[in-house]
């Protein structure tokens, strides 16, 4: 398939808007699918409000009437804004019954969430020396090996939890600035970015080193954002800060990219790649569109167009694009949580 540079605009019929009655960051779909429970979809949204006390809402989404709704009793405070939420991303392997969510901020969390309340499971702290914590910027948890969740702080670190036993792995010095992002890759295999500029992939049958596959090209200039192609191993997505660039890297050839998208207006602050293809990436930004993206098998002499474009009307910051529900990809903006079906 070529890369087509007709863009499609993706109508407000084909959206589902979610208002909240306080700014919005974090979120997350659930990974249950429809065959495994009765339940409607579910999603969790978290404030971004700038002190202490901030929410985190389960909502309950209705396919066949286009209805986004908060579920009575689904609401819990969550100290700080979460920096990211995510439910267990393997609940049927791991026979799960109920969604167990897990957030960031000062701490990482883990919450039971049943039908009629949440429950605190774990609040994990690495931190044995003093009551000060280094706050962590981000996490993923390990869809392969799900007992792991990889988070990364500010204070140059990563750490890798057993969240089944609620102790730390190992936690390595990951960066020479703080770490903005992480991502996994195989069971034992992950990347994370940083404010030093690069991306750097760590497997931990070997902890004492790193590859770094990709540096800013002006030194210093922070990476803040990366996703990591679960259909093709061999790509992953970096965003740098304040640049209207998608940096697209294939880890078998470090430090030249493949691809380099550079049609938002805008800085660029959220990438997700698209669960079931691994030529399909969308990005937001600080121009209020989303756009979806294509990558050619040759990237032509002009650079690489959207293949379709939604307006927000409002400053992008957050994109995930469901798993369980391919065809949704939800995106926050202001106060606002919208699903855009693709």
């Amino acid at each position: 398939m070529e890369n087509s540079s007709q863009e499609s605009h993706l109508r407000s019929e084909n959206s589902v808007t979610y208002d909240s009655s306080y700014p919005i960051y974090a979120m997350a779909f659930s990974s249950f699918t429809s065959s495994l429970t009765n339940r409607r979809r579910r999603l969790a949204v978290g404030s971004f409000i700038e002190e202490f006390n901030n929410r985190v809402d389960i909502l309950s989404f209705d396919e066949d009437t286009l209805t986004l709704k908060p579920v009575p009793n689904l609401s819990f405070e969550h100290p700080y804004p979460p920096t990211k939420l995510m439910f267990h991303p393997n609940p049927s392997a791991s026979l799960k019954t109920n969604d167990i969510l897990a957030s960031s901020g000062d701490y990482l969390r883990l919450w039971d969430v049943t039908d009629t309340c949440i429950e605190p499971l774990f609040t994990l702290s690495n931190n044995k020396t003093s009551e000060y914590c280094a706050p962590l910027t981000s996490f993923d948890w390990n869809e392969v090996e799900p007992r792991r969740i990889g988070t990364s702080s500010i204070d140059t670190t990563c750490t890798i939890w057993d969240v089944e036993k609620g102790v730390v792995e190992t936690q390595l010095i990951a960066h020479d600035k703080e770490v903005y992002d992480i991502a996994w890759g195989e069971a034992g295999v992950f990347a994370s970015v940083s404010a030093d500029g690069s991306v750097r992939i760590f497997d931990l049958r070997d902890k004492e080193h790193s590859t770094i596959i990709y540096e800013s090209p002006k030194p210093d200039t922070p990476l803040l954002r990366l996703a990591w192609n679960k259909q093709d191993l061999r790509y992953m997505a970096t965003i740098l800060m304040d640049s209207n660039k998608i940096v697209i890297l294939d880890i078998r050839s470090p430090a030249m990219p493949v691809a380099e998208l550079e049609r938002h207006q805008a800085s660029v602050n959220a990438i997700a790649w698209a669960p079931q293809s691994c030529r399909h990436i969308c990005s937001g930004g600080d121009d209020g569109q989303a756009l979806i993206w294509e990558l050619p098998t040759v990237a032509g002499p002009n650079g690489i167009d959207p293949m379709s474009v939604y307006s927000a009307g409002a400053e992008i910051n957050q994109i995930q694009w469901s798993a369980a529900q391919r065809d949704w990809i939800a995106i926050t903006f202001s106060n606002k949580l919208q699903l855009l079906k693709v």
